[in-house]
Parts: C-alpha cells; sequence; structure tokens
C-alpha cells in the first residue's frame, strides 16, 4: 500500500490534518503515540482505525 492509498481512505479534515503536521510518510506516522495522533486536530476517533489498518498492512504499528 502506498501512502498517497492511505491518505484517499481518509476524511478530509483528516488528511489536511496529517499534512499540516507533516506526517508525509508511514514512518513520520508509526512515530506516534495513540494519544498524541488523537491530540492532532481533524484527527478523530473515526480515523484511528483506518490509521492501525493501514500501517498493519505495511508491516508497522503505533508506537506504544
Amino acid at each position: 500500500m502506498e501512502y498517497e492509498d492511505f491518505l484517499d481512505k481518509l476524511s478530509n479534515p483528516a488528511r489536511n490534518a496529517l499534512e499540516y503536521e507533516g506526517i508525509n510518510n508511514f514512518e513520520k506516522l508509526a512515530s506516534l503515540r495513540k494519544k498524541e495522533l488523537l491530540s492532532i486536530h481533524g484527527i478523530g476517533p473515526k480515523s484511528l482505525p483506518i490509521v492501525i489498518e493501514c500501517l498493519n498492512n505495511v508491516g508497522m504499528k503505533l508506537r506504544e
């Protein structure tokens, strides 16, 4: 899965929030804790399962 495919699965606010924060690849996304991700304005509880699933698809996960 490409990062752009992951972004297409997110809502516009969530996608824009990640872009604004400079999170533009799976490595940067995986460096965040769940709490840090949810603290980004525009990322909500509906985005979390999509993030976790897409990270799992590329063999990664959020930081513990």
